[in-house]
């Protein structure tokens, strides 16, 4: 089988890439672009390692073919700081020490991301059930859901400034 040429842009930048049919986009990210935050969990979908903000909507990237991605617009952990300035949600994660190995929590900060873009002032419920879809085996939720609604309060006090 002959491989794809798929156009997209990750993180802002224009990217070109070749994949084979079956290719997943968590394997290009990882092996083509060298893209390594997105982690493999269970490859199914059912841990959310893997989630990325494609055209604004939070996906899991080992069930996306690569080829899907074609004039996409991919986000990945490593687009969530600002060159060395961490972005709300990575500072508020190790302010409140949500995180423990961080095999899961790239996938969880983009989960996370999603939902602040979606809804920029949830309730502690809907971020739970937002988040559900992410499974982390070293840490409970509570300090992460905490991390998750302070970083909330200060990107809305950063737009009231702005």
């Amino acid at each position: 089988m002959s491989k794809q040429r798929t156009a997209a842009i990750v993180n802002g930048d224009p990217v070109e890439f070749l994949s084979d049919p079956g290719q997943t986009l968590l394997d290009v990210l990882r092996d083509e672009l060298h893209l390594t935050g997105s982690k493999e969990g269970c490859g199914s979908g059912d841990c959310g390692a893997c989630s990325v903000i494609m055209d604004g909507r939070l996906v899991c990237s080992c069930l996306v073919l690569a080829a899907e991605v074609e004039g996409c617009r991919v986000e990945t952990i490593e687009g969530l700081s600002t060159g060395s300035t961490l972005h709300p949600l990575q500072q508020k994660f190790l302010d409140h020490a949500a995180l423990q190995c961080g095999f899961c929590t790239p996938g969880i900060l983009m989960a996370s991301k999603a939902l602040l873009d979606a809804n920029p002032d949830p309730t502690e419920t809907e971020a739970r059930y937002w988040l559900a879809g992410n499974l982390c085996r070293c840490t409970g939720y509570d300090k992460i859901i905490k991390a998750v609604l302070d970083a909330a309060a200060e990107l809305r006090q950063d737009r009231k400034s702005a």
